[in-house]
């Protein structure tokens, strides 16, 4: 058995797909789902995978939407070989996603390395806050895709109810300082009809001062759960022009996936 076959995975799910988000959008994607997470965003399309679930699954056949259950946790070694019908080789990339897959970073390490050697790009899709797990992973990876989460419509976990979380922008820098000694970065901002002019701005002037060639997506919020209305497409081409003063490659993009009803 290989090094790091054995490593347990609390596994929500994997599956063959488009990737849905950012800057590969409509690239051939093979998505390995990981639970749990110690975020909650007001948008948050999968609550499914704030908590550990008895058991994950796993497409059976690439494309078929038909789906195998395994019992949690699952070696990763055993992930990779169940996936292996999946044809990842002939997928663009391979997206290590949750939930918050940082929050099992020996289960990150396991799969990149495995994944890595079958063919397509290894991206690791976090919220952007466990930077000693990033350095756990990262020369595993050629994509960190990362969020820049802002305190109006984002709280840790622990926080209270009803109280005023703190700002993310410190912890956020400090992952990015680790992250841009990967092959490529990508900064994801959601913005909703309660983001402020003052934390965009902060979020892409601590961007811009930690690593500068690295991409900003500001994505207009996907309306979901408490969240009903999406940022006008002034307000969002507002913010693109006053962030691309400060750095080079600013996008404008939505969430595609729920249009064609994709995973």
């Amino acid at each position: 058995m290989s090094a790091g076959a054995d490593v347990p995975v609390d596994l929500v799910e994997v599956f063959s797909s488009a990737q849905g988000e950012g800057l590969d959008v409509g690239r051939s994607t093979l998505f390995v789902r990981l639970g749990g997470c110690d975020l909650r965003c007001a948008w948050c399309d999968s609550p499914g995978t704030w908590k550990p679930s008895p058991q994950g699954r796993i497409e059976t056949a690439r494309g078929s939407g038909v789906f195998e259950p395994h019992d949690n946790p699952v070696e990763a070694g055993a992930i990779v070989d169940a996936l292996l019908h999946l044809e990842p080789e002939r997928h663009a990339m391979v997206s290590l996603t949750g939930g918050e897959p940082l929050l099992q970073p020996d289960a990150v390490r396991a799969l990149a390395a495995r994944l890595g050697v079958l063919g397509p790009e290894v991206m690791l899709e976090t919220h952007g806050l466990h930077v000693e797990g990033l350095r756990a992973v990262l020369d595993h990876l050629d994509v960190v895709s990362m969020d820049w989460k802002l305190a109006s419509d984002v709280r840790r976990e622990t926080d209270a109810r009803g109280g005023t979380p703190a700002a993310f922008h410190d912890a956020h820098e400090a992952f990015l300082a680790v992250a841009r000694a990967a092959p490529r970065v990508v900064v994801k901002v959601v913005v909703t009809q309660n983001s402020t002019d003052e934390e965009i701005d902060a979020a892409v002037a601590r961007i811009a001062r930690t690593h500068p060639s690295a991409a900003l997506v500001l994505q207009p919020v996907t309306p979901f759960a408490a969240v009903r209305e999406r940022p006008s497409a002034e307000r969002l081409l507002a913010l693109a022009r006053r962030a691309e003063r400060k750095i080079e490659d600013v996008r404008v993009v939505p969430q595609t996936h729920p249009l064609i009803g994709a995973l």
